[in-house]
Order: C-alpha cells, then sequence, then structure tokens
C-alpha cells in the first residue's frame, strides 16, 4: 500500500510537471497580463484616460464631474480584471477578458504615454556610466525626462 501510494504520488507530480510545461507561455501572458491589470490602481492609467476622454467628447465640465466618476468606475473594474486573471492564471482560458469594454493591455492618456526608465538596466550606453528616459513614469502626471531623444 506504502509503495502504491509513493509510486502514486511521484507520478501525478512528474504528470503535473511535464503536462504544465506546453502552457507556460500562456500562463505567464495571463499572469503578466493580470499583474499590468491590477496595478492599474496604483497607476491611474484608466482614471486619467476616462477624465481626458470624457472632456474631449463631452466638454470639461463633464470631464471634472462624469470623468471623474467614469475614470474611477474603469479603475476598479479593471483592477478586478487583474485580480482575477492573476488567480485564474493557471486555469484556462489563456485569452483576455472583458475585451469588448476594455483594452487587453494597460492603458494611458492620449496625451502621454511614458518610455522606459531612466536605468542602467534599459540603457544601451553603459559604458558611459549614464542613461536617458522617465524618470518616475509610474506617477501621475509626471512628465521629467532625460536625454529625451525622441
Amino acid at each position: 500500500m506504502r509503495k502504491t501510494l509513493l509510486l502514486l504520488a511521484v507520478l501525478s507530480t512528474a504528470g503535473a510537471f511535464l503536462s504544465g510545461c506546453a502552457y507556460t507561455d500562456k500562463v505567464e501572458n495571463k499572469f503578466g497580463r493580470g499583474m499590468a491589470n491590477t496595478y492599474d490602481i496604483v497607476r491611474a492609467g484608466e482614471f486619467r484616460r476616462g477624465m481626458e476622454q470624457t472632456a474631449l467628447f463631452d466638454g470639461p465640465d463633464a470631464g471634472y464631474t462624469t470623468g471623474f466618476f467614469r475614470g474611477i468606475n474603469r479603475t476598479v473594474c479593471r483592477t478586478g480584471i487583474g485580480v482575477y486573471e492573476v488567480v485564474t492564471a493557471p486555469i484556462p482560458p489563456f485569452h483576455p477578458v472583458f475585451t469588448k469594454q476594455f483594452a487587453p493591455g494597460p492603458v494611458y492618456p492620449d496625451n502621454y504615454t511614458p518610455g522606459m526608465l531612466a536605468d542602467s538596466m534599459f540603457s544601451t550606453d553603459s559604458i558611459l556610466g549614464f542613461g536617458g528616459g522617465d524618470v518616475l513614469p509610474f506617477v501621475p502626471g509626471q512628465r521629467f525626462k532625460i536625454f529625451e531623444t525622441h
């Protein structure tokens, strides 16, 4: 009986590891997309975009009132979608959910899309000891760049 349980445990563990390799890239994509969507409550991309789009299409007064609440609503929804995707990352389906209402990736206002961080990890001229890019792209409204080249 002991040998049978041990053999069953070893076979099920090996089966879990071997069958999981087929979906590794899909699980990673779903988990990463979920983390990006969950982080939207901190990044406030959906909030800023909601206010901006409402102000553009409905006028500035609506942007400050209706846009504010539309941005909060969409931020909470995107964060919920992100939590759902993180929790269900190893479980199919692996495609983005609610794509008719929300874009699969993170959104930004049309007037500003952040670039790479000003960090040696992303810098191509690391031999010189300095590089360029955004300083704090995750801070809402931040526009400071070092060595802006584009």
